[in-house]
């Protein structure tokens, strides 16, 4: 693959625009810096087929996993592989900031909707922005600050506590090694539900406890298989000039690395140190924190213990994870038309309003249809759009730490799991609620006359009649209001979000 075409500013000014999705993107910035040499863009058909096969691309170079761009299938059609004026496309940043530029060179549908594009790419504009720019330096530029010998990396995609701090110090001991630091700021490349811009923070909290140590920022993105990550994951550490890649979790010996997998350590309060599990006697061991274990309490906002975390560590963690009570949250109520979900809603946010603890915003069905989403249809294009619109705005809410109630129908569950995600993404809470009120008594309610329309075939497109709801799996709270009045049914939620911690408890008042 070659990216030496140039293309002159008036067609790059033409060219169609894309905003890839954030694995995507983070693939952009990495084959923008030279990190995932020898490949120069997004793979073609022949090179998917060539890794796949032999674990090479189509030219020979060895290369471990697929890296692809898929567009929608209508953007797809406007292009040309044979014109050079109709092959580009300009690839955004999630603001619509140009990043780069794309010469496809073969296209293929993916499957209905949606083709994938693969060609190379080179960089538009000054390489971005966005916090801690400073530490995104190439693996060029990361190479020539690195002192001569033993490169050990660590790739902390979660805070350092005093276990992982005490493995890196006696690996790079150990190897007479040079640290190197890969923090992960891809949108998804951390763990334990922190932003990137927080895992930094809380990296260079622990610094001071590190040997001495280079730390990069790199826009490495979490892929679904473990393999495949942590292949491409050992790909990035080498390009970076690592030779040692100490193991945080599952990783494989790849592009020449020597892939250091550590012994289990533990705390012994005889002295206060951390040794190797099987040198303390079990009355004086104590083993490390779970994931599970530290954000129980962070969510239920008591201290990390010390002989775990270093204080500055814990000081960042509590300020990006803050106790649910005082954490943004998303509430969101799914279900049929006359199920009952917006009287909820609005009986919640008064009640949450009576409190007076929280900042309340209701996102109804209705009005956001109106003010938000007036326009869309009810094809599933639409009703996706819509919910994707809700969901975006509620976790901004929450983002700012207020909480969000909404209640749309909501009848699809990739729409609803994106809702989720982006209430992740931002930092919040996320409770889904299921109000699964039987279709035979919404519609002996049906207040706007909408189930009958529909059985009359004067309205198409009505859920649960010709038009399909996909009932909720992952529901953190299922309500059933064909016999459970209001305010019931209301203060079941209030019971699941005391005991959730997202709301404090309360002694009635007069």
């Amino acid at each position: 693959m070659s990216n030496g075409w140039v293309l002159p500013d008036e067609l790059l000014r033409d060219a169609p625009a894309y905003t890839p999705r954030p694995g995507e993107l983070a693939d952009l910035e990495l084959l923008l810096t030279g990190a995932y040499e020898p490949l120069t863009g997004f793979m073609t058909r022949a090179d998917l087929v060539s890794v796949s096969r032999r674990g090479r691309l189509a030219d020979g170079s060895t290369w471990p996993v697929p890296v692809t761009l898929q567009v929608p299938a209508a953007l797809a059609q406007g292009l040309d592989v044979r014109d050079p004026a109709r092959r580009t496309l300009v690839l955004t940043d999630g603001e619509g900031a140009p990043v780069a530029a794309l010469e496809v060179t073969d296209a293929w549908q993916v499957r209905d909707g949606v083709a994938g594009v693969g060609g190379p790419v080179r960089r538009l504009g000054d390489g971005g922005h966005g916090p801690f720019q400073r530490l995104r330096r190439t693996p060029e530029e990361v190479r020539a600050l690195l002192p001569p010998g033993r490169v050990l990396g660590v790739i902390a995609d979660r805070p350092l506590h005093r276990p992982q701090l005490a493995q890196i110090a006696h690996a790079a001991r150990t190897l007479g090694a040079h640290l190197l630091v890969l923090i992960p700021v891809g949108e998804d490349g951390g763990a334990g539900g922190l932003p990137p811009e927080a895992l930094v923070r809380s990296v260079f909290a622990a610094r001071d406890r590190m040997p001495p140590a280079t730390l990069v920022a790199v826009p490495l993105s979490r892929r679904r298989e473990e393999i495949s990550d942590a292949l491409l994951r050992a790909r990035v550490s080498a390009a970076y000039g690592v030779t040692h890649l100490l193991s945080t979790g599952e990783m494989l010996s790849g592009a020449g690395l020597r892939v250091l997998v550590p012994r289990e350590l533990a705390y012994d309060n005889r002295d206060g140190q951390w040794r190797w599990r099987e040198d303390i006697p079990p009355r004086n061991r104590r083993l490390a924190l779970s994931q599970a274990e530290i954000d129980d309490l962070l969510d239920r906002g008591f201290p990390l213990p010390e002989w775990h975390t270093p204080p500055a560590v814990a000081k960042e963690l509590v300020r990006a994870r803050p106790p649910r009570r005082y954490r943004g949250l998303v509430i969101f109520l799914t279900g049929l038309s006359g199920s009952g979900k917006s009287t909820i809603a609005r009986g919640l946010a008064d009640a949450l309003r009576e409190q007076g603890e929280r900042t309340i915003t209701l996102l109804d069905g209705d009005v956001v249809r109106r003010e938000l989403s007036a326009g869309l249809g009810f094809s599933k294009a639409d009703r996706d759009a819509n919910v994707r619109r809700i969901g975006w705005v509620a976790a901004e809410i929450a983002r700012h730490r207020g909480v969000s109630i909404c209640c749309p129908i909501a009848p699809y569950a990739q729409a609803r799991a994106t809702a989720r995600e982006m209430a992740l993404a931002a930092g919040a809470g996320f409770l889904l609620i299921h109000v699964a009120t039987p279709l035979e008594v919404c519609e002996q309610r049906d207040r706007k006359g909408l189930y009958a329309r529909a059985r009359a075939g004067l309205l198409s497109g009505m859920t649960g009649i010709d038009d399909p709801y996909e009932e909720p799996t992952d529901a953190d709270l299922v309500i059933d209001t064909t016999d459970l009045p209001v305010d019931e049914a209301v203060r079941s939620v209030l019971h699941h979000l005391t005991e959730t911690g997202w709301v404090e408890p309360r002694h009635p008042t007069v």
